[in-house]
């Protein structure tokens, strides 16, 4: 649906058309950092784009110094003719970037969500500030360089009468399962886990499932 957006984005926008690609019928535009409220408004107004789907990023340290490490994605689409098209433009560690909220009022939200979990800061946002996390957290939990053991919340429990209390996550304990050292973790155990991680350590995928099912004698 978006091939006809990508062609009218060259045709009209040129050389602000850095790169696309394809995939599995989803088509994306890179832009500049520069002429990302730029491409914002000219799909907002040239191409009918009312309805901005979402507004994310991409973390990869392993870019830098050579290129900037995070890559921001927009989705945009067309109520009227369904089109969809996803814009992405690359930002360095602390560097701004324009704010969309003047484009779609719906990339406030979006938009203090990625700066809550990534630490991009928009220019421009009428209303900057966490959206997931309490005010006194501390770092951006989806970038790739916070510490996975790092315990938080790291201020007091406040007081809630007729709430009871729950104890903070453990070291070990709300990691993601891509960072865990599942071997070290399972090592001795008889345990069901999930099929993905049964794939990487030979456990058993189900409760029912024994050595002719991939479990370890």
């Amino acid at each position: 649906m978006g091939k006809k957006v990508i062609e009218r984005l060259q045709k009209d926008l040129g050389a602000v058309i850095l790169e696309t690609s394809e995939f599995r019928g989803d088509h994306e535009a890179v832009v500049a950092k520069k002429d990302w409220k730029k491409v914002a408004l000219f799909l907002r107004d040239e191409l009918e784009m009312n309805h901005i789907i979402d507004i994310t990023a991409i973390d990869y340290p392993e870019r830098e110094p050579e290129k900037p490490r995070f890559e921001l994605k927009l989705i945009a689409r067309s109520m009227k003719t369904g089109h969809r098209i996803r814009i992405a433009t690359r930002v360095k560690d602390k560097e701004k970037v324009d704010s969309l909220t003047s484009v779609w009022r719906g990339a406030n939200w979006a938009e203090r969500e990625v700066w809550d979990m990534f630490g991009i800061p928009f220019e421009g946002h009428p209303d900057l500030r966490r959206i997931l996390m309490y005010p006194e957290f501390e770092g951006h939990p989806l970038r790739k360089d916070y510490p996975i053991g790092k315990t938080q919340p790291l201020v007091p429990y406040r007081d809630v009468e007729g709430t009871e209390k729950l104890p903070p996550f453990g070291d070990d304990e709300g990691q993601p399962f891509g960072r865990i050292d599942w071997h070290a973790r399972l090592a001795g155990e008889d345990i069901q886990v999930s099929p993905s991680i049964s794939q990487q350590t030979g456990g058993r995928k189900s409760l029912s499932a024994g050595p002719e099912h991939g479990q370890k004698e």
